[in-house]
């Protein structure tokens, strides 16, 4: 069924005469005469009558034109909301984010979806490693990670991050002290690939060695053993914001204690919604350094 003939079809039943209703279609009345024929030999049904007093529906046209002004209706709105689709404004994002932009990524959303209350945005806690894959895969449109990425994306670097010592609250002790004194606490490696990298070079770099490690499976696992006195831990100074009063934040000095984190995507893979959320942080990041 041509969507054509359904409109021309309620416009003619609307306007009552083939004059002005050709003239709403933007074609000739012959032109229009031949698509009211045409769809009155697809259906089998003859939908207007001719008279003295215009164009008047039959029987059957009257029983027909709800169901065409249906379909017109629905194609409108199909047409309405492939339009906000394709101009990004309408539609879904995944994005993933780490402790290192606890803060930010959700902040960026909320900017992002009160301008933009047509997409839907789900947000999921990944290590910066598994976001590379499934930003690669489009399981994930935007990823707040590590950069520059270990795999082929594009990027923008946003801030700085670096690793600081948390430690059971009031016992004033150095570094080396606090690492013969408790074990250190870590991250399984498919959890925590990347920050374990970076405390693996800070050690190295800092000629540090911890008396004993134990792996743990969360951060928010670590900040409790912490606090209970179990070990001591080398987190992204980020952890401040999921912090509670008594934990002991001591700064640290010297090599490899920093790195970027920004945003990354997969350029290859075209998406609107994605690529109007990177124009506005990119916005925002213009802003804040003017």
């Amino acid at each position: 069924m041509n969507l054509r003939l359904l409109k021309a079809f309620v416009i003619l039943a609307e306007k009552g005469n083939y004059a002005d209703a050709a003239q709403a279609l933007f074609v000739s009345q012959p032109a229009l005469t031949k698509q009211i024929n045409l769809l009155e030999s697809i259906v089998n049904v003859s939908l207007f009558s001719r008279g003295r007093q215009g164009t008047t529906l039959t029987a059957g046209g009257r029983r027909l034109l709800p169901e065409a002004e249906k379909v017109v209706r629905q194609a409108q709105v199909f047409m309405h909301h492939a339009a906000q689709v394709a101009a990004g404004v309408e539609g879904n994002m995944a994005v993933g984010f780490g402790l290192s932009s606890f803060y930010l990524a959700p902040r960026c959303i909320a900017g992002f979806r009160q301008g933009n209350p047509g997409i839907d945005v789900s947000l999921a806690d990944l290590p910066s490693a598994q976001q590379y894959q499934l930003l690669q895969n489009n399981e994930l449109q935007v990823g707040f990670v590590r950069v520059p990425p270990s795999l082929p994306l594009d990027y923008l670097p946003l801030f700085n991050d670096q690793l600081v010592l948390i430690a059971p609250q009031n016992t004033p002790l150095s570094i080396d002290q606090w690492l013969k004194k408790l074990p250190l606490l870590r991250l399984h490696t498919e959890r925590g690939q990347g920050l374990n990298a970076q405390i693996d070079r800070f050690l190295q770099a800092s000629e540090l060695f911890s008396s004993s490690t134990q792996l743990v499976d969360d951060i928010q696992t670590i900040v409790a053993m912490v606090i209970a006195g179990i070990g001591v831990a080398l987190l992204p100074q980020s952890v401040i914001h999921i912090a509670p009063a008594e934990l002991n934040i001591i700064p640290l000095t010297g090599e490899s204690i920093s790195w970027q984190v920004g945003i990354a995507w997969n350029g290859n893979i075209e998406d609107a919604v994605r690529d109007n959320f990177i124009a506005g942080i990119k916005a925002g990041k213009a802003r804040a350094a003017s």
